[in-house]
């Protein structure tokens, strides 16, 4: 039997730091949204792991929701984002904050922060787990960082590779040989 593990070439954060980082991104989120009761949307399937991890230190009344929104395939962004169906009414007067695994390129939490515009939110802010500002076209002005990361392909703790290595529990730079 193959072991996933095989397929890192190194880890770049541990488990024990993205347990570390979470703890300090609820504090900073309690603080902010004190009496607001927010809206954390996950964007699944990547961010599961992070809001996960994330809700279990916020001690403040919130509520969560997913999304699925996607534009990659494989390595790659597709350039299209792709919302599947979702009821952005029961949005109306909530404040937001979109939580995100990584961001690459800034394309799709870009277009879902316009599509939210459209309606009448109290305010809507990111927190993401990784940022790769190498790669950033768009500066979508998160608010929450995790981990800024250098411009490497990344898998586990909900990061994939074709759907694989998402259970992963620490983030690790993929073995370029193991990429087909």
């Amino acid at each position: 039997m193959k072991d996933i593990n095989e397929e890192v070439l190194r880890v770049l954060i541990t488990e024990e730091q993205i347990d570390a980082r979470c703890k300090e991104l609820a504090s900073q989120i309690e603080a902010d949204y004190e009496n607001k009761n927010p809206l954390l949307l996950c964007l699944i399937n990547g961010s599961l792991p992070f809001l996960g991890n994330l809700i279990k230190y916020i001690r403040i009344p919130m509520e969560y929701d997913c999304i699925r929104v996607h534009s990659y395939q494989g390595q790659s962004s597709t350039g299209n984002v792709i919302v599947e169906n979702y009821n952005f009414d029961k949005l109306k007067g909530r404040h937001i904050i979109l939580i995100e695994d990584i961001i690459d390129t800034g394309l799709t939490l870009h277009t879902l922060k316009q599509m939210l515009k459209s309606i009448p939110i109290g305010s809507v802010e990111i927190c993401s787990l990784l940022n790769k500002p190498g790669l950033n076209q768009i500066d979508v002005g998160a608010k929450y960082i995790g981990f800024e990361i250098p411009s490497e392909f990344v898998i586990g703790f909900g990061l994939d590779y074709n759907e694989q290595y998402r259970n992963l529990p620490y983030i690790g730079i993929m073995n370029p040989k193991a990429i087909k």
